[in-house]
């Protein structure tokens, strides 16, 4: 799995975070999406798969296998 994220998109909702905060996190100045692992193990797919299914800007956007 490929994990890209796009700043421009994201709104700052932070329920990525809630979900999988080992993958990603927040600018403190603006709640801004900042992406910690872009290449997560397979035991954290699931919840890059819910934190992307959840994201209300449709900021997250998964490639590659997994």
């Amino acid at each position: 799995m490929k994990v890209t994220v796009d700043q421009e998109k994201c709104c700052g909702a932070g329920q990525c975070v809630l979900i999988a905060p080992e993958v990603f996190d927040q600018r403190d100045e603006d709640g801004i999406v900042v992406l910690l692992d872009a290449e997560p193990p397979a035991d954290r797919h699931a919840a890059v798969r819910e934190s992307a299914g959840v994201c209300p800007a449709s900021a997250i956007d998964l490639g590659g296998a997994g």
